[in-house]
């Protein structure tokens, strides 16, 4: 395969269950660089077939990790892209036509994300379209330092492209609840650096107003049961993020847990 003057910034932990899937679909990439945070399956057995540079880091967040790979990018255009995210052959395809075009001006572009969940196309509750910038010219873009909801910033013009990025996130609700609690942490750990207060009572106002806005403000009703599990899950995640900051802000008055 033809390969263009494109790098892919990927980070992993333990994502042998997605990254062939998503290295398959970025094959016309030149150079495919992937930060590994410590996998312990066949994460990194897999991308060696793939020809990726791998670089082994400590975790830093996922806005300060991301910014890692992409400082190890050479190529003159940058995708960023999630492990469990795909490329499919119509984004590509304009993918290629940007990167190899020397008319196109804009500093990046932003892509609709296609949300999978539990095998069904999530279009409601605000998961879709999910408009987000992630090609960019290398000098034009970069990270946001966010240790947890990072995004790409370009200085310059962004595109807006109707293509798709393909996610599919995990429908285990197993793993899920270890994913509630890894981003409540981090979420609250933000927040707390941010100033902001808590308490259990108002985090569980929180956690009760996002599935109110979610399941029926939002029409999470419509995507079936799979709109039902995500609107729950997102209220879970939203209840302990705010209770785990309540705890924070007792732990630092130093009282009691």
């Amino acid at each position: 395969m033809e390969k263009i003057p494109l790098a892919v910034a990927i980070i992993t932990k333990n994502e042998e269950e997605n990254i062939r899937q998503c290295l398959q679909s970025i094959a016309f990439a030149a150079q495919i660089v992937l930060v590994d945070s410590g996998s312990t399956d066949t994460t990194l057995r897999i991308a060696a077939e793939f020809g990726c540079e791998i670089y082994s880091e400590a975790w830093r967040g996922f806005g300060p990790q991301k910014q890692l790979a992409i400082d190890k990018c050479h190529q003159p255009w940058i995708l960023v892209l999630d492990a469990d995210e795909r490329i499919p052959p119509d984004t590509a395809d304009i993918i290629k036509k940007i990167v190899t075009d020397s008319n196109v001006k804009e500093a990046g572009f932003s892509f609709p994300r296609k949300n999978y969940f539990q095998g069904r196309w999530i279009k409601h509750a605000g998961w879709w379209p999910d408009r987000i910038i992630r090609l960019f010219r290398k000098e034009a873009g970069r990270m946001t330092t966010a240790i947890v909801h990072e995004s790409v910033e370009v200085q310059g013009t962004a595109g807006m492209l109707d293509v798709a990025i393909e996610h599919y996130t995990e429908s285990r609700l197993s793993k899920n609840i270890q994913k509630i609690d890894k981003y409540s942490t981090l979420g609250a750990e933000a927040a707390f650096r941010e100033g902001k207060s808590s308490s259990t009572f108002s985090a569980f106002m929180r956690a009760f107003f996002t599935f109110i806005q979610g399941y029926f403000l939002r029409g999470g009703i419509f995507d079936g049961m799979p709109g039902l599990t995500l609107a729950v899950t997102d209220s879970v995640n939203k209840f302990f993020k705010y209770a785990k900051l309540s705890e924070l802000q007792k732990i630092n008055r130093g009282g009691k847990q």
